[in-house]
């Protein structure tokens, strides 16, 4: 049996960790009803005894502090609700309390923005790392050592998980649960609480909205620019000369600022422009390569592709408003 322990504290997301606790319990009852032992030794770990405040079910798991948690097998970190910055700074005890345990050998996975956690203790360095899309740039810039991939569900890498946004990451919970039980336990738990097994790309849920978290006001006017001027035939060059620097140094300094070279960004700012046509009006491909600034239709459906992991088709399909209705 693995010891389990899901870290808790006053600004954890309930949500995240009630899901995690629910599907891992479920595991145990449907191993039961099986005939099988339970798979896991379930607990809820708090920094302080006050809180570990799930109710419900949780009320009837074990709940301890970090002080009390000298080995486990597998700590599942949830996520929070606040600043990154400001809730890091809060629980420096329980970041070390991490670290420790990952000396001592025990697996971690982090479900959305509990990656920060992971990151902070410097346990991603190296790593390739999910985590809610709308946070992946702002950790980027934060911990240049950790190779972000915002449009991946889950990572897997020596013991270190980490998980998607929001509850995308329940598909985690379901690939933790096929490690340790089996194919046909997880499967039964997806039926059970009606979760895809698929786990290919969270990044057609991406909405982008620039990378802003930076103080250089003529990158700021230049980002302006772009999503202002999307639409028309915008060269590096052209808004180069609007920073006074020359090209190199302008794409060196855009790309320290927004953690994107000046092309990915006017990428990023196009197919969300199309995007948004696409979720609400019927326009053909060409029409909406144009609105979106492309010329070249091949290369728009190409670029769109790469940034959402699917095709403009497909998203329409998908997103459209008339197609979600039916």
């Amino acid at each position: 049996m693995k010891k389990l322990s899901i870290l808790v504290h006053e600004d954890v997301y309930w949500s995240s960790a009630t899901s995690a606790l629910d599907l891992f319990s479920g595991a145990n009852r449907y191993l039961e009803r099986i005939g099988e032992s339970p798979a896991f030794d379930l607990e809820l770990v708090g920094e302080r005894p006050e809180s570990i405040q799930l109710g419900g079910t949780a009320r009837f798991i074990r709940q301890v502090t970090i002080q009390q948690v000298a080995q486990t097998d597998l700590i599942v970190i949830p996520g929070f609700d606040g600043a990154s910055k400001n809730i890091l700074g809060k629980y420096g005890a329980i970041i070390e309390w991490i670290k420790s345990m990952r000396r001592s050998g025990t697996e971690i996975a982090s479900l959305c923005v509990g990656s920060f956690f992971l990151a902070e203790a410097g346990l991603l360095n190296g790593k390739a790392a999910t985590s809610h899309w709308s946070v992946t740039d702002e950790m980027q810039l934060r911990y240049p050592q950790v190779r972000l991939r915002s449009d991946k569900v889950i990572t897997d890498q020596d013991g270190i998980y980490t998980g998607g946004g929001a509850f995308a990451s329940l598909k985690l919970i379901l690939y933790l649960i096929e490690r340790f039980c089996g194919r046909e336990t997880a499967l039964a738990i997806s039926k059970a609480y009606s979760i895809d097994t698929d786990s290919f790309s969270q990044a057609h849920f991406a909405v982008f909205t620039g990378q802003r978290q930076h103080n250089d006001d003529e990158i700021l006017k230049i980002q302006a620019y772009i999503e202002q001027n999307y639409s028309s035939n915008i060269s590096i060059d052209q808004v180069s000369t609007l920073t006074h620097t020359s090209r190199r140094n302008f794409i060196r300094r855009f790309k320290a600022a927004t953690n994107n070279t000046p092309m990915e960004y006017l990428q990023r700012v196009r197919i969300e422009a199309a995007k948004k046509a696409l979720e609400s009006d019927d326009l053909q491909s060409i029409d909406l390569a144009g609105v979106a600034g492309y010329e070249d239709i091949k290369t728009f459906r190409m670029v769109f592709k790469k940034l959402t992991g699917m095709s403009p088709r497909d998203y329409r399909k998908k997103y459209a408003r008339k197609t979600a209705l039916l």
